[in-house]
């Protein structure tokens, strides 16, 4: 029960007053505002940061299955001497 007493007042003040609850430049979009172009900026360095270390992986994957193939290639070579 005071549980509810302390939250009612509070959703009664959000309901009543929803200019004081308005977000902030960053959620809401103004794309003049500093604070936005820091996020943008943010989220463009990690999505590089995130490619990079994907393809490092990807070139990693690559170049272990070509040098599988010609390890194997040179196995078959050296097999087929007597």
């Amino acid at each position: 029960m005071k549980r509810t007493i302390m939250i009612l007042p509070t959703y009664v003040l959000f309901f009543m007053a929803p200019d004081i609850i308005s977000a902030c430049a960053t959620c809401y979009g103004a794309p003049d505002a500093k604070a936005t172009m820091g996020m943008n900026w943010a989220i463009i360095t990690l999505l590089s940061v995130t490619g990079v270390v994907l393809g490092g992986v990807i070139k990693a994957i690559i170049s272990i299955g070509n040098k599988t193939k010609n390890f194997q290639q040179l196995n078959k070579q050296q097999s087929n001497y007597p």
